[in-house]
């Protein structure tokens, strides 16, 4: 068996035009309009949907139950999709993310691979997808082209998921943000297949008109619990990871903020140069992030102010996020999430989502120092502060989750203002 893992099969340029490509939904939104660029590469792939208890039932059966819960989950999704009798077995693949760093994600794929093995479906290969070069043979070249598209498409994805967010607890007709961030959602993927919208010019013109889009929506202020949601990348973002936490938060009255995935993809990028300035390194080590933030920084100020411009909370430039950090946690802490994940709660804190959700999976260690092991010393600095750490592992039970996540809101219902802030107001419209 060991043997048989070993020579696992890889997956060459060749299978671009014979395989589909099957992709674990960590984040829907931001996910949906990678496959499209992935289809306008020439792929063909499927975004999972495949949710239900047989998946970490499979995950356990083949992945030892001391190993992080996202790698449970993915690996289990991967398997029942393969049990489903949906594919053709000889001419899928799977593809999953490697991190790098310290995390124990860089190692899924290893572990993907013998569970393959295990469940007989040896034949089926996998693809990296990382930006260090982990997988010299993976068969999916990250070229600079499409990595500044992949940009591109996550600040889209984030910006659809603040509107939403920002807007569906307040609409006057039940659906309206919904069918609003469906129906962008099929615009942008069409742009991505047809290799447009992704410029920079290009979304500086979009990205206002969605955003006034959502503003036009017939919405009532009146004061509701606001939640933020911070912890490790999986379990926040994935709804089977977090046994659709926003959902919940959703059924209990709350506006959510989810803090963007490319605040993690800004992390990676600041952390590279942090290293050479705190150990040393070479001239390049120590100036390449700022390169890379300088760039990435451009579409970042795009997002923010069509957001502030049409009357929604903007996200901290990430330039000003890094400095929340300073007397709470170091930022030479970049493990997994590390200083980010502080950083993180105490912009929710600030921005009036002091009451926070730390979603971890249970024995995530960097989970556990950066979220949990920070809320005392947050709390010393901000008072009203009303952090609830949510263990998510596959002996935690959804009910037990839920009520600890109700007694966090009963605090924060308490603390509820009975009259709509002057700013929030104003902002009201009703529908004619």
């Amino acid at each position: 068996m060991e043997q048989e893992f070993m020579n696992y099969p890889r997956f060459t340029p060749e299978m671009k035009k014979t395989h589909k490509i099957l992709i674990p939904n960590m984040a829907p939104v931001q996910f949906r309009i990678l496959a499209a660029a992935m289809e306008r590469e020439g792929y063909t792939c499927e975004l999972l949907e495949n949710c239900g208890s047989q998946v970490s039932e499979l995950g356990l059966k083949y992945v030892h139950n001391d190993t992080c819960y996202p790698a449970l989950l993915v690996i289990g999704q991967f398997l029942d999709a393969l049990s489903s009798g949906k594919y053709d077995l000889d001419h899928t693949a799977l593809i999953i993310t490697q991190t790098g760093g310290g995390c124990r994600a860089s190692n899924y794929i290893h572990l993907l691979r013998k569970a393959l093995a295990k469940a007989g479906y040896g034949q089926v290969p996998v693809v990296s997808l990382n930006f260090s070069g982990l997988e010299k043979d993976s068969g999916f070249p990250m070229t600079v082209p499409f990595m500044a598209k992949l940009l591109s498409i996550i600040y889209y994805g984030d910006l659809l998921v603040a509107l939403k967010a920002q807007t569906e607890p307040y609409e006057v007709q039940k659906g309206s943000a919904a069918a609003m961030q469906e129906k962008w959602l099929d615009t942008i993927c069409g742009w991505v297949r047809e290799d447009r919208g992704l410029s920079g010019n290009e979304m500086k013109g979009a990205m206002p008109r969605i955003a006034r889009d959502f503003a036009s929506i017939p919405v009532r202020r009146v004061p509701k619990v606001k939640v933020g949601v911070v912890g490790e990348i999986y379990v926040k973002y994935s709804p089977l990871g977090n046994n659709d936490l926003e959902k919940f938060l959703a059924s209990q009255d709350c506006e959510v903020n989810l803090p963007g995935l490319m605040g993690f993809v800004q992390y990676c990028c600041y952390n590279p140069s942090e290293t050479a300035r705190l150990y040393g390194g070479t001239f390049l080590e120590k100036n390449i992030s700022a390169v890379l933030l300088k760039y990435i920084e451009g579409m970042e100020n795009v997002m923010i102010h069509a957001l502030r411009e049409n009357g929604f909370h903007a996200p901290l430039p990430f330039r000003e996020l890094v400095k929340l950090a300073d007397g709470i946690i170091s930022t030479g802490d970049k493990m997994g999430e590390g200083w980010l994940l502080t950083a993180e709660m105490v912009e929710l804190i600030r921005a009036g989502y002091e009451n926070i959700v730390c979603a971890q999976p249970f024995g995530c260690l960097p989970n556990h120092i950066c979220g949990k092991g920070m809320i005392n010393k947050i709390r010393e600095l901000y008072p009203q502060a009303n952090i609830t750490p949510i263990d998510y592992d596959p002996s935690a039970t959804r009910v037990n989750q839920e009520n600890r996540i109700k007694l966090m809101l009963a605090v924060a219902r308490e603390r509820l203002p009975s009259a709509v802030p002057a700013e929030e107001a104003a902002r009201e419209t009703v529908s004619v």
